[in-house]
């Protein structure tokens, strides 16, 4: 499993006080000098039309709004406009729309499932050797690459990591984030007697009830690659390592909100937001909807540590995900990859990150926004590839994930397990 170290990350944590990095190398695929297209790719087509950009984020569109605007400024025979589906739909119907050609000429994916099945069903076109690439830390656009090729590039570099109310955190008493797990579960209790929801968990949201799967799962795993080992029959929801995982979702029962199975994203931001709760348990990508809702406390990343603390081999979880690719399928993939090509430029896409409180994977980025700031030192910490899009299919996915939210919910995390692994039986084969 790939992990944030300091080796890898360290020009990225440096621009958070200045724009200056090291000269860049060429990325994957890439000659380090002049621009290459992708044979027979048809990426050297024409640099015009209208043209769709399909992704799942709603709370950006003002921030790319603002981005277009400077696009057609510079390249006024192109305009774009945003197709902007709800997570969950994106997930379950990208495809089927992407492959008819005339939504998202310019698209994103979710790294893991979707992307595979994206680049499976023929609509990623080839990027290797655009020289674009060149302006990526070649270490976080590997989730974008497939069978030798770049299909795609990973836009953002979040951290699926509960945020955490830093305010609420000091009237606790907490000097250091507690560093096993029966120290998170007595911060839980201080919080919970102060009268608020220790965790805010959108259980009721199969996009995002499955986040906090990924902090619990990576210190508790045999293997880094173990969760998704279920999925090809090598590991079980039944296993040992993983009744663990579910066993520790009911020793949170007490410290989530009230209906926090049936509680909607929406809902749980809206909780955090209010200070109602002391940690989101979804990850940094919920930054900019928290200070959307008028929130001006502290934000900080806090992970339960499922272990003892010399057990405990990740401080937290990052993704690199919001893959960036052009469809193969349409016909204004020249137009498609010039807008490719304005999002990788440092400039805009610290114009990106700073709008919408998002680390991104392009080199060269200054981060002057304060949440990002205060969530730096997270770029040089040791976390792990987010577990949780290992599967490559949904089907199971969603069967060990809803055994989370059903043992949340009161069931027996033995029964939880033995139901879920009759269905990932049926489903994987």
């Amino acid at each position: 499993m790939t992990t944030l170290r300091r080796r890898d990350l360290l020009r990225l944590a440096a621009g958070t006080g200045a724009a200056s990095l090291l000269a860049a190398c060429a990325g994957p695929g890439g000659s380090g000098t002049a621009d290459k297209t992708a044979t027979g790719s048809g990426l050297a087509g024409p640099r015009e039309g209208d043209i769709s950009f399909a992704h799942w984020r709603a709370e950006d569109k003002e921030v790319f709004e603002k981005i277009l605007a400077d696009f057609t400024k510079t390249n006024g025979k192109i305009s774009v406009r945003q197709d902007i589906s709800p997570s969950a739909d994106y997930q379950s119907t990208a495809i089927q729309k992407l492959r008819g050609g005339s939504i998202g000429d310019a698209f994103t994916a979710f790294r893991g499932a979707q992307f595979l099945d994206i680049a499976k069903a023929g609509v990623s076109t080839d990027l290797t050797g655009q020289a674009l690439l060149q302006k990526y830390e070649p270490s976080l656009i590997t989730a974008g690459s497939d069978g030798g090729k770049q299909l795609g590039v990973p836009y953002q570099l979040v951290f699926n990591t509960p945020l955490a109310n830093t305010d609420l955190l000091s009237r606790a008493g907490l000097g250091e984030a507690p560093k096993d797990w029966q120290g998170f579960l007595a911060l839980a209790d201080k919080l919970k007697s102060q009268g608020v929801a220790p965790i805010a968990w959108p259980g009721g949201d199969a996009a995002n009830a499955g986040q906090l799967l990924n902090v619990l799962v990576v210190n508790n795993a045999p293997a880094d690659d173990a969760l998704g080992k279920i999925e090809t029959g090598e590991h079980k929801v039944t296993d040992d390592w993983f009744l663990t995982v579910l066993q520790q979702y009911a020793e949170l029962r007490p410290y989530f909100q009230s209906g926090a199975t049936g509680t909607s994203s929406d809902a749980a931001l809206a909780l955090f937001a209010q200070g109602k709760a002391a940690l989101l348990a979804t990850g940094s990508f919920q930054v900019a909807g928290v200070r959307k809702l008028g929130a001006t406390f502290g934000i900080d990343l806090l992970a339960p540590i499922t272990t003892t603390a010399d057990k405990a081999r990740y401080e937290g979880v990052h993704n690199a995900t919001f893959i960036l690719g052009v469809n193969a399928k349409s016909t204004k993939q020249g137009a498609a990859l010039a807008w490719l090509e304005h999002l990788s430029d440092p400039a805009v896409a610290g114009v990106y990150a700073n709008g919408t409180a998002q680390h991104v994977t392009v080199k060269g980025v200054e981060y002057t926004n304060a949440d990002l700031k205060a969530l730096a030192p997270w770029l040089t910490r040791k976390t792990a590839l987010a577990p949780r899009f290992q599967f490559t299919n949904l089907d199971v996915r969603s069967a060990v994930e809803n055994a989370t939210v059903q043992v949340a919910g009161g069931k027996s995390p033995e029964q939880a397990a033995e139901e879920a692994q009759k269905v990932i039986d049926q489903k994987k084969k």
